[in-house]
């Protein structure tokens, strides 16, 4: 089953016996994984499960939800925060999807968005942020780590992707929440990403987070993701009005395609055609080859991807288009109380040193 077929499924947009059939099959599995996720949170809870502390501050971006909120951009945000209080951040990731070079997308996207701050990639985090330690780096940055309690944390920052904001009520595979939603206890701030894509959304979102943790009242924050201009596989950066023709064919393996496809609308493009892939797929030479064919059945010159994507094609294959984006916060306060809460937690960590 595909990525949309299975969304569409999860999501109940798919009727009829069998899809019931079939979603009822998924809650059955999810009970398990239920099962598992609360008992190693207890754990952690109680203290059985050991937690692990380094010698400098660190700083977690991660989610309830499989699939994509925004976590990249929004650490090479955290990231520059860190830079512009004279820290050396480095950042520690999982390095799921990573191709035969050791390095996967996100890695090779940071490497743009962040030039010169040093990156380890790792299942063990620990050890990773030894590493970077080693380096001379003086505060973590844990991309896509919420779930990953082994290594103690000074600041854990929650993504909520306001389109699709608690997985469809449901844990995996009967939906998309990575575990129960009074993990937010844990947070200490909330950013509801792509809050300008559901407006709508957000006061029931509010409610829910601060039933969970009346704390994070005040550290629930609007972002949204303002596509910039576009970039060549080559490097070269473009406006979308050099474009010769507005109709265009999409490609991306992101945890959300669908919110590519609104920012690509945004920019008042036309999309006529499009294909999408797995999460961190990986591409071939016959995917890209399909997705030209794709693109020439539709009459569209170019093929527009995200930068994730597009880190992963060859230069020569000058068709296709990343839509850069940028971390946008509804209000400027909102921006300058989680440089606050930064500067909190660099401090506390400072004083139990």
């Amino acid at each position: 089953m595909d990525v949309q077929r299975f969304m569409q499924l999860i999501s109940g947009e798919r009727k009829g016996p069998v899809a019931a059939l079939l979603r009822g099959a998924l809650w059955v599995l999810s009970v398990p994984w239920a099962a598992v996720t609360a008992g190693r949170n207890f754990a952690f809870d109680r203290g059985w499960k050991r937690v692990h502390r380094v010698d400098v501050p660190v700083i977690a971006v991660g989610n309830l939800t499989t699939g994509g909120t925004g976590k990249t951009p929004v650490v090479a945000f955290i990231v520059r925060q860190l830079q512009s209080l004279g820290h050396t951040p480095g950042i520690v990731s999982r390095g799921y999807g990573a191709d035969a070079s050791g390095e996967n997308d996100e890695k090779r996207v940071l490497r743009q968005l962040c030039p010169d701050v040093p990156h380890e990639q790792n299942p063990d985090r620990v050890f990773a942020s030894k590493r970077l330690i080693e380096q001379g780096v003086d505060v973590i940055v844990l991309d896509d780590a919420f779930q990953h309690r082994r290594l103690y944390r000074d600041l854990n920052i929650v993504l909520i992707d306001a389109t699709c904001a608690f997985g469809f009520g449901h844990q995996l595979p009967r939906g998309l929440l990575r575990e129960s939603v009074t993990g937010l206890r844990r947070a200490d701030v909330v950013l509801m990403t792509r809050a300008d894509r559901a407006p709508d959304q957000l006061a029931s979102i509010r409610q829910t987070v601060e039933h969970h943790s009346p704390s994070l009242a005040e550290d629930c924050h609007e972002v949204s993701f303002q596509p910039t201009d576009l970039q060549t596989t080559d490097g070269r950066r473009l406006s979308v009005d050099e474009l010769p023709d507005m109709a265009v064919t999409l490609m991306t393996a992101i945890g959300n395609p669908t919110a590519f496809v609104a920012t690509c609308q945004q920019l008042g493009l036309d999309v006529v055609a499009k294909r999408f892939f797995p999460d961190h797929h990986l591409y071939t030479s016959d995917n890209i080859a399909q997705v030209l064919q794709l693109a020439d059945e539709h009459n569209t010159p170019h093929v527009l991807t995200t930068l994730k994507d597009l880190v992963k094609l060859p230069a020569e294959e000058t068709r296709f288009l990343a839509v850069l984006i940028e971390t946008v916060f509804a209000i400027e306060a909102a921006r300058e109380s989680v440089r606050q809460q930064l500067t909190v937690a660099l401090a506390r960590h400072a004083a139990r040193c």
